[in-house]
């Protein structure tokens, strides 16, 4: 049997944690079945590690994993099981190469705001890693993300708590209504093959080039929209204002990770208008610290300390928050606030919470209340606004009998990244900013004021029409009506909805139920449908199906990390990520504090087995197929003997929910009857963890209870997190023996 090859991802934080005890016994059962499991290392620590290999000891240095798993994903024999990763804020990065400093790595600190060329250099290597920096370049594929049947099944069984919504609930949604990116938006299909670039002509008759001749394809669509910082800020007073009058939180939602180079700035505009009389008044001693907004609280406190005026500063910032809107928390028993990090308030996660627990947020003493929702931007906003309104109207869902919606999400070769990419700009001046092709040709131009930010977003031809397909075989293989969510009053939606009605005539859609709506109608239909017990696929663009795929999963299931998330690569490889990461940072915390990690592996296992049977498929591989329906029977056996991580300190944790899955894995292989190699080989291993499961379970929760020694949060030590993660020897010694 030749060898098969499954590349299993190293990421961050929780999901990093629970690689170190799941990984040995994935290896351990695919063994048999000639599969070699490889771990590239695509972790925050990792990726910049490989972008300055010249600073490092020969041992020190490591590949470029994700630009070797990039090209792989363009290879028909690619299989990515892709775990969550940091998406990096700045002050993440910050902390990530603070650490690796003190571990001996020579890197040097990053210049957020680069004074001399060498400076420029190295901040742009950075910049590689920041921000949605992963996804782009491994997912040369659309997303079909659902939740597997025996998971809803579960859920439906044993429903989450929801929070109570009243009709009277004052939390809304506040958006923008002029000089947001959707009221600038402009958009264009290429008719033809070639090269744009972007450049900036200033009012004072000068010219730089932001961005130099890139290519672009026939039939691509382009958009330029800009964010008027000056109507960005009126508008944050508007909101703070609102709050303020009807006695309300005051909360910032926005994606400042996926979006780093936009949202940080607006989180910081948002930050400077609430403290405006604080940094006008400190606006010098601010200068020479270098403090900027747009990282937020956290790192303002940290540059203060110690200065002379750090009492006077503190005192009145606490003063502005007196006298402001009360600050929505992050952290309550912290003192964290809204206002702290942006990579703290990730809209996706920020809001299906707040919607799930009934409008409310915390409050500085730990209690909940009705907030104003900060969106700025239009484009978005009015998915939340529209949940929101119907939440008021119709009352939570009720996860017993809600109907599930999937989603269908267009992401491939970097598909609608706004904000994450190399088209996006703050200016500096008053000016006119275009799009031009090799000729000189303007195919798109925005008029500019100083600090006003620019963005671009392309989308390829050949992507609209692969997510076309999926969307349409979903339809017809769950008979399933599919409604795409499209704005048409949007440039950008107005040219994908022609593509859309133009592609969808290649297909026979006899019998199938699939619409295009509008976002606020879609949400309303959608929800609709689910109350009355009816599914529904979501059919979306790139940044919607980050949102949906965390709002719907977190409202039917509690959590976005058991969904099923596979990614058929355009070239027939096959991609699958496990789930959403929103909760990794708090649960890796937990872990080193008490040695108790609640993070649900769940996701890994669903992509697991939708890897081996992916394998099994393409390389006639008889034994991954039986893996993959024994562990198919093992996810079942899991979810109905209720075998994920417990909520509390002496219950079931993270490496228990591995040993019983494993077991369960273990006893579905050896009852099997079409392999009788691989029967027998699994036949002792489940009889033996059958007759040890109270002592490993013992010896697993006699490791919690106290801190845990790892040797770093963003680049651990690998033999001390592995001792950690596998504190059982006698489940080790089954595994090992395999």
């Amino acid at each position: 049997m030749s060898q098969a090859k499954i590349f299993y991802t190293l990421t961050d934080e929780a999901p990093m944690l629970a690689t170190h005890s799941f990984l040995p016994i994935v290896k351990a059962f695919t063994k048999p079945a000639a599969i070699e499991i490889s771990v590239p290392d695509i972790s925050l620590s990792g990726r910049i590690l490989a972008n300055f290999p010249e600073v490092l000891t020969e041992d020190q240095r490591i590949p470029d994993y994700l630009a070797e798993l990039g090209q792989l994903a363009t290879q028909p024999e690619a299989n990515i099981i892709k775990l969550p990763n940091i998406s990096a804020s700045v002050p993440q990065l910050e902390e990530a190469i603070a650490e690796l400093q003190a571990q001996g790595y020579q890197l040097p600190d990053y210049p957020a705001e680069p004074k001399n060329n060498e400076e420029k250099s190295i901040n742009a290597r950075y910049a590689k890693v920041l921000g949605s920096a992963v996804n782009p370049v491994l997912r040369e594929g659309n997303s079909d993300r659902r939740a597997p049947k025996s998971v809803k099944d579960y859920a439906k069984a044993n429903p989450h708590r929801m929070g109570t919504w009243t009709a009277d609930s004052r939390t809304e949604v506040a958006h923008m209504t002029e000089g947001d990116f959707y009221g600038t938006e402009t958009s264009v299909t290429a008719e033809n093959a070639g090269k744009f670039r972007i450049v900036f002509y200033a009012q004072d008759g000068s010219e730089k080039v932001l961005k130099n001749y890139a290519p672009l394809q026939a039939g691509e669509i382009i958009d330029s929209s800009v964010m008027n910082i000056s109507a960005l800020k009126s508008f944050v007073e508007t909101a703070m204002a609102r709050a303020k009058s009807s006695d309300v939180l005051l909360s910032a939602h926005l994606k400042a990770t996926m979006m780093k180079i936009s949202d940080p700035i607006i989180f910081g505009a948002i930050v400077e208008t609430y403290f405006k009389d604080v940094f006008e008044k400190y606006k010098d001693t601010f200068a020479g610290l270098d403090i900027n907004p747009n990282f937020g609280l956290a790192t303002l406190f940290e540059k203060i300390s110690g200065n002379a005026q750090e009492t006077e500063i503190k005192a009145d910032i606490e003063k502005a928050i007196e006298n402001g809107p009360r600050i929505a928390m992050v952290n309550s028993d912290q003192g964290i606030t809204n206002f702290h990090v942006s990579s703290d308030i990730i809209v996706d996660a920020s809001m299906a919470a707040l919607v799930r627990g009934g409008g409310k947020m915390w409050n500085k003493d730990g209690k909940e209340e009705d907030t104003v929702c900060i969106i700025p931007d239009r484009t978005y906003a009015g998915f939340y606004d529209a949940i929101v309104q119907d939440m008021k109207k119709n009352g939570a869902i009720d996860p017993r009998t809600f109907g599930t919606v999937p989603n269908v999400g267009l992401m491939a070769q970097k598909a609608e990244e706004y904000g994450s990419h190399d088209k996006t700009f703050q200016i500096t001046g008053s000016g006119t900013v275009k799009v031009e092709d090799e000729n000189g040709n303007v195919l798109l131009q925005q008029n500019v004021q100083n600090g006003d930010i620019f963005r671009m977003c392309q989308v390829k031809d050949a992507p609209i029409q692969d997510w076309v397909k999926l969307a349409v075989n979903r339809a017809r293989l769950s008979d399933t009506p599919a409604i795409f969510w499209l704005d048409k009053r949007r440039a950008h939606d107005a040219q994908m909805i022609k593509k859309v009605e133009k592609y969808l005539q290649d297909h026979d859609l006899t019998g199938l139920y699939i619409r295009i709506m509008d976002v606020k109608d879609a949400m309303l239909e959608t929800l609709k449908r689910g109350r009355e017990g009816k599914d529904t696929i979501s059919v979306s663009g790139n940044v919607l199906r980050d949102y949906l795929t965390d709002m719907f999963p977190i409202l039917e299931l509690g959590t976005s990390a058991k969904m099923l998330s596979i990614v058929p690569l355009m070239n027939g490889g096959g991609l699958f990520e496990t789930g959403a990461g929103g909760s990794a940072p708090k649960h890796i915390e937990q872990f080193i504090e008490e040695g108790y990690l609640r993070w649900d592996s769940l996701g890994e296992f669903l992509a697991l087995q939708a890897s081996l049977e992916h394998l099994a498929q393409t390389q006639d591989n008889s034994k991954a197929q039986i893996l993959a329906d024994a562990l198919d029977a093992a996810n079942a056996k899991f979810l109905q003997n209720d075998k994920s991580p417990a909520r509390k300190l002496g219950g079931l944790d993270n490496r228990g929910s591995h040993f019983y899955l494993a077991m369960y894995w273990a006893e579905a292989l050896a009852s099997q009857t079409a392999d009788t190699d691989l029967a027998a080989t699994f036949k002792p291993v489940a009889d033996a963890m059958k007759s040890n499961e109270q002592k490993i379970n013992d010896e697993l929760i006699a490791a919690q209870g106290k801190a845990q020694e790892i040797g770093g949060y963003y680049r651990p030590d690998t033999a001390k997190t592995y001792a950690a993660m596998r504190p059982s020897a006698t489940l080790n010694t089954i595994v090992d023996g395999i």
